[in-house]
């Protein structure tokens, strides 16, 4: 079985958040990340046809008139069916992880200190 690279978008407004979650996932050489700050950018580089999307669920903080990330996901998943999309937020309420379950995210991973090993094992598992 050989091993291919994974496309890896990370959607996030927090800058050293994306910036660090980035980094860690591409000491995998296996690993291509592009980084957004905004849901908008990264629908327009949707045909590239990332495996894995990393999607903020708290993501006009910083850009006034961005979409929140459930209304990225809902986007995401009307354009993409099969996209492989991993929530991520501080929200630890378990509505708010079943509502993106529910409009088609993956999983729910709440930012604390094991959110980016729980990460790398649910991209390894997508092998």
């Amino acid at each position: 079985m050989s091993l291919k690279e994974k496309l890896i978008f990370v959607i996030d407004d927090d800058e050293m958040l994306s910036l660090m979650l980035s980094d860690h996932l591409s000491q995998n050489p296996l690993h291509k990340v592009i980084r957004f700050g905004t849901g908008e950018e990264a629908l327009r580089k949707l045909s590239q046809n990332p495996d894995v999307i990393i999607l903020d669920y708290n993501l006009n903080s910083i850009e006034p008139n961005a979409a929140d990330g459930m209304a990225i996901l809902q986007q995401i998943k009307s354009l993409d069916k099969q996209a492989c999309v991993i929530m991520l937020s501080s929200q630890e309420q378990y509505g708010t992880a079943l509502q993106t379950i529910i409009k088609g995210a993956l999983e729910y991973v709440v930012k604390d200190n094991d959110a980016f090993s729980r990460i790398d094992a649910i991209i390894a598992s997508l092998n």
